[in-house]
């Protein structure tokens, strides 16, 4: 596992006192690894939008689904999953290397708790590699870098990013960090995004003074997007059936939970 911060660097950055998104999710999906402050925001989002925790559960499930299918169906060996969040039961490269146990995982966050927890939790089996990376989201060119001293960007890549480019506000800015690793990456590799939206036919209207709320009392700020602008992210890249749907309908398993107002979709470069 490598890093960057001195675990005093990481005291001094993390914030308690204010709720943050890792620590709320957290909360949400039933860990521990919150605060009180985490749990009333938590709970106060809760109370707006009700299906806040269904999503997140959804979201949780289409990672275990979108790393089977990428592992077992097509053979992908290599994953860099941006925006990891806290460390919680059945993480990418667990998945992964319980499949192929030669799999390399590299993990990308820059919350300080994440941190903290994945020196002592995202650990490999003896035949893989996973390595933890604290960047952010917003330095592509950071992320490749230092994602190459572990990935052999000459072969397939799965690079997932679920629910990150939603605190990336600025949908432009959103596009060019897809885009730039998605360049970095060869033919055969693949986007796993997921996303929230404000679209009505998924009910994702309710989420917008919720998300409001959120910004005023939460860190980071948070944005959801139209379907169409969720679809441009795949600009270039082919969409895997049944292509851009709510992420609890990506090919759900028995006893998936209904439509949730957050896109998912798995996407190859040709």
């Amino acid at each position: 596992m490598s890093e960057s911060h001195t675990p005093s660097d990481v005291s001094a950055r993390l914030n308690t006192g204010v709720a943050h998104n890792a620590r709320v999710w957290n909360y949400w999906i039933g860990g521990k690894d919150n605060y009180e402050v985490d749990q009333q925001v938590g709970e106060q989002v809760a109370g707006m939008f009700p299906i806040i925790r269904e999503i997140a559960r959804a979201d949780r499930w289409f990672l275990g689904r979108a790393v089977r299918f990428l592992a077992e169906e097509r053979g992908v060996r290599q994953f860099l999953d941006i925006g990891t969040g806290l460390p919680t039961v059945d993480n990418t490269h667990e998945i992964a290397q319980r499949i192929a146990p030669d799999a390399r995982i590299v993990y990308v966050d820059n919350d300080p708790i994440v941190l903290v927890h994945a020196r002592t939790l995202l650990t490999s089996n003896s035949g893989g590699v996973t390595d933890y990376i604290d960047a952010d989201v917003h330095d592509p060119a950071a992320i490749l870098e230092r994602a190459a001293g572990t990935l052999d960007f000459t072969k397939p890549v799965a690079v997932m990013m679920l629910g990150i480019l939603n605190f990336v506000l600025d949908t432009e800015k959103a596009r060019e960090i897809v885009r730039e690793v998605m360049a970095a990456v060869p033919a055969g590799s693949f986007l796993v995004l997921t996303h929230p939206t404000f679209d009505d036919d998924l009910g994702g209207a309710a989420q917008i003074p919720a998300m409001k709320f959120w910004n005023e009392n939460a860190t980071p700020p948070i944005t959801a997007r139209s379907g169409e602008d969720i679809a441009a992210f795949f600009e270039g890249l082919d969409l895997l059936e049944p292509g851009l749907v709510s992420c609890s309908r990506w090919r759900p398993e028995p006893g998936s939970p209904a439509v949730v107002p957050q896109f998912g979709a798995v996407a190859v470069k040709p």
